[in-house]
This record gives C-alpha cells, structure tokens and sequence, in this order.
C-alpha cells in the first residue's frame, strides 16, 4: 500500500526524519529485487546458450545476431524511456516492464525459428529498457550527494545478486528440465515481482509532502546542485545540459568500452571455459556467478571510496579501478593459467574492476546533468552503453571466427586499456575543478 501524502508544510521536523528513514530503505529494497529481477529475465538465455546452441542449430554468428539485436534495442529503449520517465510515475513504469519481460521470456522458449528468436529477444530488449530509469530517477531524489555513491553501490548489487543467481538456477533447471525451464521459471518470477513493483514504489519526496533530500540533509553539493536546476522543457534540459555537455560525451565514449568488456566476457565467457577448458555448463556458470560477486563488491567498494577517499567526486576512483582492470585482463589473457581456482580468481578480479567504472560513470553523468534529468541523462549513456554491448555481439563473434580466442582477449586486453585513456582528461582538464570549489566552500 502506498503511504498517504501530505501537503508540503504540514509535517513537523521528526514527522520528515521518520518518513524518510521509512521511504529510504524500502525504495532501495524494491530497486534491488526488482532490477535483479529484470536481470533474471534479460540474462536467462546467455547461460543456456551451449545447449541451445546444439539442439536449435544455432552458429557463433546468430548467437552473436541476437545479442546485438538485443543490445541495440535496449539501449534505444533506455534512452526513450529515460525521456518518459521523468515525465511519468516511476512504480508504474518499472513494474508494467518487468511483467512484459517475463511474458516475452515464457514466448521465447516457444519460438524455434530464428526470425521468431530474434523478433521476442529484440522485443524483450525495448521493454528491459523500462527497469533502469525509474532506479536512476529514485536514487538522484531520494538520496544526496555526499551520500548517494554508497546507495547507487548497494542497489547496484541488484546487478550482481541477479547476475550471480541467474548462471546457477538457469543451468540447473536446463540440466533438469531442459533449456525451456530456464526461460520459464524467470518469466514467472518477473510478472509476480512486476506486480508487487507496482505497490512498493513511490516518486519524489516533494509528492509525499517532504522537503528535498538537500534539504533534509543539507548537503551543500545537493542545494547547490538543486539551485542551478531551475524547472525548464525537457527539450532545453536535452539540449543544454545533456547535449551540449561535455564531461557527459566523455562519459559516454567510456562507458562503450566498459560495457564491451563487461558484456563480452558475461556472453561469451561460458563457451571460451567450455571449449578452451572443458568446463561442463555448471562448472562454466559458476565461474560467471563469481565474476558478479567480484562486481557486486567492487560497486560497493567504488561508491563507499568515492564517497569517503574523494569526498564525492568519481572521476579519480574510475581511473583507479580502469588501471585494476586493465591489469586483471591482461593477467587473464597472457598468463597460461588452467587451473578452475585460478580462472575463477581471475574472472572475479576482472568483475571487481569492471562494476566500478559501470556504476560510477552513471552515477557521475546524474551529477553533471541537471537534477531532474536523471532519467534522461541515464538513458542518453545507455545509448554508449549498449552500443559497446551490441558490439560484443555480432561483431565480437566474426573476431573470434576469424581470429580465435586470442583475437578476443587482445581486443578486451586493449579496450581496458583505452578506458583510462579516455578518462584521463577528466582530471587533467579540471573537469572535476567545479566539485572542489564546491566542496571547499
């Protein structure tokens, strides 16, 4: 049930406090199980991708078809929908997104063709889009700045707890049931959680007759950030604060090649241990699981450091973890390790590195864009992100035909490597000058 709102004003000091502390840690639950299980319905084949692959016929290049097709559609979609959202209410959008991923899932299982494959799996792709700017829009309005790196860490875990559960359960009911089971169990799940999204979430404070969160916690850096974001037409805040906004491109570039190598080895990491090493499906999954938890640790580590080492800016803590990154990823690459304990220590490391820059960069994009663009701005990345997605489909697979396995990890082994680069020029242009000044007043 939703709580009543009350007119602004009529609350008393403790009154707000209280229902704060109730809204806070019931949104930030809602976010997490309902994105984790937005990840359940949109991760469900990948992981039942070398059974599939067997009894559909299916060669590396429709496999790559379809995570392109995918990717593509996802990433238009957040960029669409981000614009929406802002517009609309946040429990209705999200939880009406879920319920039609976890339709489309259990149509999956019943399609044999591959036009019929690639037609639900890009349809599931544009209604995926639905779940991330809801979260977007709740966490820049629910939570302030000196705080918000550790609460967009926590409910990034949403990523990893989904990533992590959806290797073992899919292959454990593929190996049971068959690979349709796989797709089924998690479409029921997101229409029973979509519903339950419908009544747990809520929109801004101001709606429930609070003050702002800077407001509440006068916090210098989200007044001031509050006071330059006057309300104006969603096509000027596209315009001038998104557009034309420097610092968001630079954001953007960078996160193509985060989630090149984020998506690449979650997509395709199954089949190099079962080819190269002879994992079983299990054995193969459970090495992805933990390459999430390495993920779920490394978000949390990156919004707490930011938060506390940085006093809220992102930009030197994604430099850090893109250097780990490049280090974990060439280890993986050129060290001549076969042993399934050190495979998974490496896959964790790489999770480790590669969640920081993902939950830091858009994280950063909410604080350089206008507050009540976090939707848009969010989905505007998307854009970049699942370009670098898409291109971990398609096109990755004609590098591996044409060029193996070693092709594949030099790529990735390079792109980590330019992700540094590319961000590099956020500390030596004084893109981050404006955060100190806030700061130090």
């Amino acid at each position: 049930m939703q709580a009543p709102m009350f007119p602004a004003g009529q609350l008393s000091p403790t009154q707000i406090s209280q229902r704060y502390r109730y809204w806070r840690p019931r949104l930030l639950i809602s976010m997490v199980i309902g994105y984790a299980t937005f990840y359940l319905t949109r991760k469900s084949i990948n992981f039942v991708m070398p059974v599939m692959q067997l009894e559909l016929g299916l060669s590396k290049g429709d496999i790559g078809l379809l995570g392109t097709l995918f990717y593509l559609c996802y990433g238009a979609s957040k960029f669409i929908s981000g614009i929406v959202c802002d517009r609309s209410q946040v429990r209705w959008f999200m939880g009406v997104g879920l319920m039609i991923t976890g339709v489309l899932n259990i149509l999956f299982m019943y399609s044999q063709s591959l036009t019929g494959l690639l037609i639900v799996w890009a349809l599931n792709g544009f209604f995926q889009g639905w779940g991330w700017p809801p979260c977007a829009r709740l966490l820049s309005s629910w939570y302030s700045r000196n705080e918000r790196g550790l609460w967009w860490g926590c409910w990034n875990t949403s990523i990893n707890i989904g990533g992590a559960a959806v290797p073992l359960l899919a292959g454990y009911l593929a190996s049971e049931w068959g690979w349709q089971a796989a797709l089924l169990v998690p479409g029921i799940i997101g229409i029973v959680i979509g519903l339950w999204l419908c009544w747990q979430l809520c929109d801004k404070p101001q709606q429930q007759g609070l003050p702002s969160v800077g407001e509440w916690r006068r916090d210098a850096l989200e007044l001031r950030q509050e006071q330059q974001s006057p309300p104006m037409p969603m096509r000027q805040i596209l315009r001038d604060a998104i557009l034309r906004n420097r610092t968001i491109w630079l954001l953007g570039f960078s996160y193509i090649l985060v989630y090149l190598i984020r998506i690449a080895l979650n997509d395709w990491g199954n089949i190099w241990l079962s080819e190269s090493h002879g994992f079983n499906l299990l054995s193969a999954n459970a090495t992805l699981s933990l390459f999430e938890l390495g993920g779920l640790m490394g978000a949390l580590f990156a919004g707490w450091g930011s938060d506390l080492l940085f006093r809220g800016q992102r930009a030197p803590m994604i430099l850090l973890f893109a250097l780990g990154l490049f280090l974990t990823m060439t280890a993986l690459w050129l060290a001549p390790i076969h042993h399934y304990s050190l495979l998974a220590a490496c896959f964790f490391s790489i999770g480790f590195f590669v969640f920081g820059p993902q939950m830091l960069i858009g994280l950063a994009a909410t604080e350089y864009s206008h507050k009540d663009a976090a939707g848009t701005v969010t989905g505007f990345l998307a854009l970049f992100a699942y370009l670098g997605a898409a291109l971990a489909g398609w096109p990755l697979a004609q590098v591996l035909q044409h060029y193996g396995w070693s092709g594949f990890f030099t790529l990735l082994a390079l792109a980590s490597a330019c992700i540094g680069l590319l961000l590099m020029p956020l500390l030596m242009a004084g893109v981050s000058r404006r955060e100190r000044l806030m700061t130090s007043k």
